[in-house]
């Protein structure tokens, strides 16, 4: 492709800008309180969880255009070993996704209420109070490592920055609702993996995750690489 902004990349980029001005700016911002000033906080996750279904829809579908032959554009050459960073990455990316799911997480939608929680941080939490969000930046950095295309840089880009913005974001919010709850929880938790532990606010417990979180997830890594090829047209595999 000879112009990098094609209509196709420009779509992209118009997706990516969308995802990240959606989730920093207003839900990530003091504007947020200010609409669910207006609208009440039930009407806010409800308009927010329809644009962040249509922004979904929006990037994918751009994705797929950005990323067809008469629109790539290589932004670098990739190494093999950069081809394997999905499939290991994922491997712990998905028990921090199971555990998030299946445990009481207080920076989960509307979790505000485990923080009064005798121990609100178990399991995966103990590693890190944001399972969910780092199982979605883990998975966009590996992806980001393994594709050398623009329209790469602006989907796994996009997704990395939301995530990332996103831990300060649900903090400030929950801190909000919950103060004193909130700093009984932060105290004994981190944003970033294992640094609760490794100053010893809190504790590994693998116990507290279980063979049974461990088998889905692994469960789920195995379903991914078998529809990997049918779903995106590409082996989870090198």
């Amino acid at each position: 492709m000879d112009d990098a902004f094609d209509p196709a990349m420009t779509r992209m980029a118009a997706a990516a800008a969308f995802w990240v001005v959606l989730h920093v700016v207003l839900a990530g911002s003091p504007l947020r309180w200010l609409v669910a000033g207006r609208i009440g906080e039930n009407g806010f996750r409800a308009l927010f969880s329809a644009l962040s279904a249509i922004g979904i829809v929006w990037m994918a579908i751009a994705y797929r255009q950005a990323t067809s032959p008469d629109s790539f554009y290589g932004m670098r050459l990739i190494e093999p070993w950069m081809l394997w960073a999905p499939a290991v990455v994922m491997a712990p990316a998905l028990i921090l996704f199971v555990g998030s799911l299946t445990q009481p997480n207080p920076t989960m939608v509307m979790g505000e209420r485990h923080l009064a929680a005798a121990e609100p941080a178990r399991g995966v939490l103990r590693i890190t109070r944001h399972p969910m969000l780092w199982t979605f930046l883990l998975w966009a950095a590996a992806h980001f490592v393994a594709n050398g295309d623009l329209a790469s840089y602006f989907l796994f880009g996009s997704i990395m920055l939301v995530a990332a913005a996103g831990m300060g974001s649900i903090d400030r919010k929950q801190a909000r609702r919950d103060p004193e709850g909130w700093k009984r929880f932060a105290a004994v938790t981190s944003v970033v993996p294992f640094v609760a532990i490794l100053t010893g606010k809190n504790r590994l417990a693998l116990e507290e995750i279980g063979w049974g979180r461990l088998g889905v997830a692994a469960a789920l890594w195995v379903a991914i690489v078998a529809i990997h090829p049918l779903v995106f047209g590409a082996a989870a595999l090198p």
